[in-house]
């Protein structure tokens, strides 16, 4: 007779669920360091939105100056009197000679996307004061060193309407001399300062001249009227400034 077995099921394993024990925050590496680099360039930032900020404010400035400037009936010399800088841009009448003896040409110089030159006289007015006068743009020579065709000179009296330039305007070293005489040019003369020549503190952009072969074809253009972008690059530099706070608070909260 087969014996009867008991078969027992042994009792269920428990499984107990292991919690993580909570962890401390940690502390932060380098806290002092990643503030002071935080802090410096954010300062960085809002120094840059102040220089471009301060750079569309002035070109806004000379903006409005040179349209109002423009805009004005032509004056004397006489009438400016010695607020040549308070009167840059304005229409001018004057009488006097030009010197073909003395001629510049100022390089790098371009009209509708055409290299060439400004072609700068020395002029005399009837009460003795020296200063030069851009006569406008001109077309390159068949050659690098070579003289371009230049406008007739007259030394005749004449009267001129040009607007004033100060003479910081002029480049440093971007022009050729002329040389009387000779088809070469000389690049060690300076319209400013290293001739012998006292010239005043003030040169004169042609517009027009009485004898109309000395009225410029190409005259010296006004600069572009606009604000530029300095406004929205100052914008930028403060985005920038938050992003730099903010991406520091981030790594802050993060640990």
């Amino acid at each position: 007779m087969l014996e009867e077995k008991t078969f027992r099921l042994a009792p269920p394993l428990l499984m107990t669920k292991i919690e993580p024990s909570p962890s401390p925050r940690g502390k932060e590496s380098h806290a002092i360091t990643a503030t002071v680099l935080a802090v410096l360039l954010i300062a960085l930032c809002v120094w840059a939105s102040h220089w471009q900020y301060s750079r569309g404010v002035a070109r806004h400035h000379r903006n409005f100056v040179i349209a109002s400037h423009v805009g004005l009936a032509p004056t004397t010399l006489n009438d400016i009197g010695n607020d040549i800088a308070g009167a840059e841009w304005r229409a001018v009448l004057i009488t006097g000679n030009f010197d073909p003896t003395h001629q510049i040409l100022l390089r790098n110089q371009y009209s509708q996307g055409k290299y060439g030159f400004d072609l700068l006289t020395l002029f005399t007015d009837s009460t003795g004061r020296t200063f030069w006068v851009d006569r406008g743009w001109i077309a390159p020579g068949l050659a690098a060193t070579s003289t371009p065709v230049l406008p007739p000179t007259s030394t005749q009296t004449v009267t001129i309407t040009g607007r004033i330039r100060l003479d910081r305007s002029l480049p440093q070293g971007s022009f050729f001399a002329i040389s009387p005489g000779s088809k070469n040019l000389i690049s060690k003369w300076n319209a400013q300062s290293k001739t012998s020549i006292k010239t005043e503190v003030f040169y004169i952009d042609l517009l027009s001249a009485s004898n109309s072969s000395m009225t410029p074809t190409v005259p010296v253009e006004l600069p572009e009227l606009t604000d530029g972008p300095h406004m929205a690059y100052a914008l930028q530099w403060l985005f920038f400034a938050g992003l730099v706070a903010y991406g520091r608070l981030l790594l802050r909260r993060a640990r």
